[in-house]
């Protein structure tokens, strides 16, 4: 009894408890369902416009042809229509502009029609309507946290399948003059699809599609609502005729007149009415916990090519790892240990003077390696006997060119690790889901910030490894160098999106809250960690030490040059990657509702990435050793990294060829994201081609022993 009193005390009791109750109250967002009992109120939300053809999002709400929201309440709900949603800041950053409105659903309650408004737009309005279903803009509804879905069926009819939103209208070609017309979509239906929930208690919804329909404004019933709302109907057409004198009065004489002149507002209205649908459909076929899987089976033909893409990864990494295994079985530990003179473990290296030049210590100036130009030839056998790696035991650890530079690239290049892998993780565990709206930017953004923490100890302790002493100041460029750039790039492209008055423009109160988050908590946590990494921590030892005079470096052969190296070792990464790149740009540029589709395949393809990555490093630096280059450092850093001028590349060519954007925003919305994506995939995979040659280096030189 008296040891279990002194095991648990009752301030740890207390911990105890309040770790049990956290557990308890912790459920993986998404999976808390809501039930509903007949004619309970279901809210609509709506949400945003997108388009596959342009970067830039707008709020439906925004939008001077629908309906705007009254403030009326229904449903019991206190709010009344209009009201923004709180919103996390990942829902913040793409672009959400979640707001109550003025449909009511109540369920198993069937409306065949019900007026929405009437709303009275300028010649404006309606010119930039047209502009919007010619760039073909889908609206997006969210119910019980769905998104409104248009629904498609496959060639055989045997299965069908969501597409996020659904279109603002459509256009086609006038068979009386050949000009294009543009019909607006003032009619909706919306089926909602439910089923008993899983114990019986109430019905849960596990499906929300919309189906959108163009009416003619005529014939029509006294509330609104057209006659026979099912049947075939003309559709509404989007236009006001133009006023002929007036443009015949401003171009005077010319053969074509525009249909449109913001310089001639002459007050010309046109009323269009909106009505709405809504019909209750069971359906067992679909149970809730699967209910995202129909946004996701238009992808299912797709599945082979993952896993072919999976299979090319592992083939092309298997060859890799056959290579490192040659090099360090045969190659290395045959130089070391299968010797039977013992060179390079009982005798003293004597090396012949090939060059002079002035360098620098690493960590501390030991007794400098003896290099007599007039050895004899009992020094000449020794060299005969050393392979060229080994001959740079003396410069293999000299403090490398920017240091101070190199540091902080990788203390940031570890800090995106832990988030990329985080993110990965999270998502593999079905944490990070569809149905938690903005959580994978929002738990990113959170991953980031409390990661400074160990881009700070790295980066400290590596300068420390280089011999910095300032480490305040190394402290800085790692706070504030990538944070910093980034966070310029983005604003500056803000300033583009709002002049566009678009909601893909952050807020400046949410630029405000990015900047609190990176100035008072990840630039402390960075200089916490840049503390324990140069202060408390010891500098990582080498097991050589470096000569006062560095050897000069003799003609590289054109593969091993800096950059045509670069580029070439690049290639390799590139060929694991770029079967899951065509999918990866389809679902965040063009199928914007699946990308969390992709998360499974990509933890795979990044996993072996990352071990390619590390493969080709060790190859790079070893024939880079081998050709007498002591300058490995910042070469492993461009050779982890070099895949990313490829992926670049990968994206000029998807946006020429593939991604069909229009507008000069939306294109400097792509290269800008691109550059940023490839910058963050070079940062991360370059800290890992720097970390592996390091522990590849100092690993095979701690064999090399000199007297």
């Amino acid at each position: 009894m008296m040891a279990l009193k002194c095991f648990l005390r009752p301030w740890q009791w207390m911990l105890w408890l309040l770790l049990v109750s956290y557990c308890r109250a912790f459920y993986i967002p998404g999976y808390s369902i809501n039930r509903y009992n007949d004619g309970d109120s279901i809210p609509l939300l709506v949400n945003k416009i997108f388009s596959d053809f342009t970067q830039l999002q707008y709020a439906y709400f925004d939008l001077p042809f629908v309906c705007p929201p009254s403030g009326r309440t229904h449903g019991g709900s206190p709010f009344g229509s209009g009201q923004s949603l709180s919103l996390n800041l990942g829902e913040i950053l793409r672009g959400d502009r979640i707001m109550t409105s003025d449909f009511e659903l109540a369920m198993g309650k069937n409306v065949e029609c019900q007026p929405l408004c009437t709303q009275e737009v300028g010649r404006k309005d309606v010119q930039w309507g047209r502009e919007l279903i010619k760039d073909g803009y889908v609206a997006e509804w969210i119910a019980d946290n769905l998104p409104g879905a248009t629904s498609f069926v496959t060639v055989d009819r045997s299965r069908k399948y969501y597409s996020t939103g659904f279109k603002l209208g459509y256009q086609e070609i006038s068979p009386e003059d050949g000009k294009r017309r543009y019909f607006l979509n003032n009619h909706v239906t919306i089926v909602i699809r439910w089923r008993q929930a899983p114990d019986g208690q109430g019905k849960v919804v596990v499906g929300f599609e919309v189906y959108p329909k163009s009416i003619t404004a005529s014939d029509r019933e006294e509330g609104g609502c057209p006659k026979q709302v099912h049947d075939p109907h003309a559709g509404f057409e989007l236009n006001i005729p133009p006023n002929l004198e007036k443009l015949k009065e401003k171009y005077p004489g010319s053969s074509y007149l525009p249909e449109y002149d913001e310089d001639l507002e002459d007050g010309a209205t046109l009323k269009i009415p909106f009505t709405y649908s809504v019909y209750f459909r069971e359906e067992n076929g679909v149970d809730w916990s699967n209910r995202w899987e129909l946004y996701f089976n238009n992808q299912e033909e797709g599945s082979t090519t993952h896993w072919l893409a999976i299979l090319n990864s592992l083939i092309i990494s298997g060859v890799l790892g056959v290579a490192v295994y040659v090099i360090w079985s045969r190659t290395i530990q045959g130089d070391i240990k299968g010797r039977g003179d013992g060179a390079m473990d009982d005798t003293k290296i004597k090396l012949g003077s090939k060059g002079k030049g002035q360098g620098e210590g690493v960590l501390e100036q030991g007794t400098d390696v003896e290099r007599d130009a007039d050895a004899g030839s009992d020094d000449d056998e020794s060299i005969e006997d050393v392979s060229g790696w080994k001959l740079l035991h003396g410069d293999v650890f000299r403090v490398p060119e920017y240091s101070g530079l190199l540091a902080p690239l990788v203390g940031s290049g570890m800090q995106l690790f832990f988030v990329v892998s985080g993110l990965l993780l999270l998502s593999c565990l079905g944490v990070l889901n569809p149905s938690f709206r903005g959580g994978f930017v929002s738990v990113g953004m959170g991953l980031f910030v409390f990661a400074g923490l160990f881009s700070g100890y790295f980066s400290g302790r590596l300068y420390k490894t280089f011999g910095g002493s300032n480490w305040r100041r190394n402290t800085l460029i790692t706070a504030l160098l990538f944070p910093g750039l980034t966070f310029s790039l983005i604003f500056i492209l803000n300033l583009f999106t709002w002049a566009q008055a678009s909601s893909t423009a952050i807020p400046f109160g949410t630029l405000v809250s990015l900047v609190a988050l990176w100035l008072l908590i990840q630039v402390p946590l960075v200089y916490l960690g840049n503390w324990l990494g140069h202060v408390r921590a010891s500098a990582w030892e080498h097991p050589t030490k470096t000569t006062s005079i560095a050897r000069q470096v003799p003609i590289q052969p054109w593969y091993l040059r800096s950059v045509s190296g670069t580029l070439l070792t690049g290639l390799i990464p590139f060929a694991v990657l770029f079967i899951e790149l065509l999918f990866l740009f389809r679902n965040l540029w063009q199928d914007k509702s699946s990308y969390y589709y992709v998360f499974g395949f990509l933890s795979s393809v990044s996993l072996i990435l990352l071990v390619t990555i590390a493969e080709v490093t060790i190859i790079a630096t070893y024939s880079q050793l081998c050709a007498e280059n002591h300058h490995w450092w910042w070469q492993s850093f461009l050779t982890g990294g070099s895949s990313a001028f490829w992926i670049f590349a990968y994206c000029i060519w998807y946006y020429m060829f593939k991604l069909n954007v229009t507008g000069f925003v939306s294109g400097l919305l792509f290269f800008s994201y691109s550059f940023l994506a490839c910058a963050v995939y070079g940062l991360l995979t370059g800290t890992v081609g720097f970390l592996t040659a390091y522990a590849f280096v100092k690993r095979i030189y701690s064999s090399v022993k000199v007297d």
